[in-house]
């Protein structure tokens, strides 16, 4: 039987990565699969540069359209990353009825729906295991392996940068900026780390996490984000002595009034597994109703876990290329004309427990005033640290722990709260989840 060819745009880390399993796994590959996959032709900015896998057989070009457009081959693997020229490229090989097998995050959030679509009318599949938590099988365990249970949450740490840092931050009692310098040293994270520290790559990943667990389009637009520059090494220590660990999580939850879409710094019981995930490593926590809770747990990035992804969509691929495509698993785990119009809950309707710090003056009555707040609004609090002033300084940090409440109403009482005369600059507000088994 003839081989699948492979057309491969970007020959980066992940690209030379996907080249070299194919590689080094041939045989056993094409045992899975039923046929040889061979990689035939391959785009890159640079072709002149050293490359990191064997390039025997490959046509090199510079011009990712001349794979796409190239009637020789099967499937188009999209390792580019970003929105333009990557939207046209994956479009323009839909419409060509090629398959397609894409890493890019950004892309499927941003346009899946669209491009889904049109690789329905088209008869070709759209494979993106490799878009979220690299060599984490997740995708196809949510959309596949759990598909007899109703998910009712998942919560993850799905950006390995973002999670070295606060790692380093606990284990070594340094500030989030040194860390950063050092992750971008390490090449953990870009010259510019917002997408990694700011939130966003992480909803980029629970976006379409969400639309396979729910069954709901991918909305992007409704995710909430927030970063963890505002932490700081007093944040991670005060956790540490209230029995939880700060951990940059993605959570996607149902709930009777919608599903929460939400991507925030969040303390978590210390003894809970997840919370013992260190570095660059990832890991999601998936509540199904029949099998309770379980965690997948691996690198999420890297040259060979990614490819690892990649490769094995490409062997679904290849061996539904016979197949009828009504009988294809669909795109987003549910049947295109089942996904739900359920809301997406905007955050101020989102109900968790929250750790706040404050900076107040070391007077009688000040701690009053604030609780005083807090009850007003129906806030009750579980813990509260109170320390003892530096010599010669005239102000306090007040840690509070409270217990659960509507985030509108811990919005209310944080502003009444910093227009105190007793309390000094902004109130730092992380929230706090239990991922317990009874959290519905």
């Amino acid at each position: 039987m003839q081989p699948v060819r492979i057309g491969l745009l970007g020959l980066g880390t992940v690209g030379a990565g996907t080249v070299n399993v194919l590689t080094r796994n041939g045989a056993e590959i094409a045992r899975r699969a039923g046929r040889e996959i061979r990689v035939v032709h391959a785009a890159a900015r640079d072709i002149g540069r050293r490359r990191l896998c064997p390039m025997d057989g490959i046509r090199l070009t510079a011009d990712p359209f001349e794979v796409v457009d190239d009637p020789q081959i099967d499937v188009v693997v999209e390792l580019i990353g970003g929105d333009d020229p990557a939207r046209r490229l994956v479009m323009r090989a839909i419409d060509n009825s090629k398959h397609v097998v894409t890493a890019n995050k950004a892309l499927i959030a941003a346009h899946g729906n669209e491009i889904f679509a049109a690789a329905r009318k088209n008869g070709v599949m759209v494979a993106f295991e490799a878009a979220v938590a690299g060599g984490i099988p997740i995708i196809k365990t949510i959309r596949e392996g759990l598909a007899g249970n109703r998910i009712e949450w998942l919560a993850g740490i799905i950006n390995g940068t973002g999670n070295f840092i606060l790692t380093e931050m606990r284990d070594h009692g340094r500030e989030f900026s040194d860390v950063l310098a050092e992750a971008q040293r390490l090449g953990y994270a870009e010259a510019d780390p917002a997408f990694d520290v700011e939130g966003i790559d992480a909803a980029h990943k629970l976006t379409i996490l969400s639309a396979i667990a729910f069954g709901i389009p991918l909305q992007l637009d409704k995710a909430y984000t927030e970063g963890i520059t505002r932490i700081t090494r007093s944040d991670v220590s005060y956790a540490e002595q209230l029995g939880y660990r700060i951990k940059h999580l993605g959570i996607a939850r149902r709930t009777s009034r919608g599903v929460e879409l939400r991507v925030h710094p969040t303390l978590i019981p210390e003894r809970r597994l997840i919370a013992s995930v260190d570095g660059v490593m990832n890991a999601i926590l998936v509540k199904g109703d029949a099998v309770g809770a379980t965690m997948y747990y691996g690198a999420g990035d890297g040259a060979e876990p990614t490819a690892s992804a990649v490769v094995a969509d490409i062997v679904d691929v290849v061996r539904t290329l016979t197949a009828d495509p009504t009988n294809r698993v669909p795109h987003l785990a549910f049947q295109p004309d089942q996904l739900s119009d359920v809301a997406i809950l905007p955050m101020e309707e989102v109900e968790t427990a929250c750790y706040l710090r404050m900076q107040a003056k070391d007077q009688l009555g000040v701690l009053a005033d604030v609780t005083r707040i807090l009850a007003d609004l129906g806030i009750s609090i579980e813990a509260i640290i109170q320390k003892e002033p530096a010599a010669g300084a005239n102000e306090v940090p007040v840690i509070l722990l409270t217990h659960r409440v509507l985030e509108r109403n811990m919005n209310q009482a944080i502003a009444r709260i910093e227009a105190l005369g007793s309390i000094n600059g902004k109130v730092m507000r992380i929230r706090v989840e239990h991922l317990n088994r009874d959290w519905k």
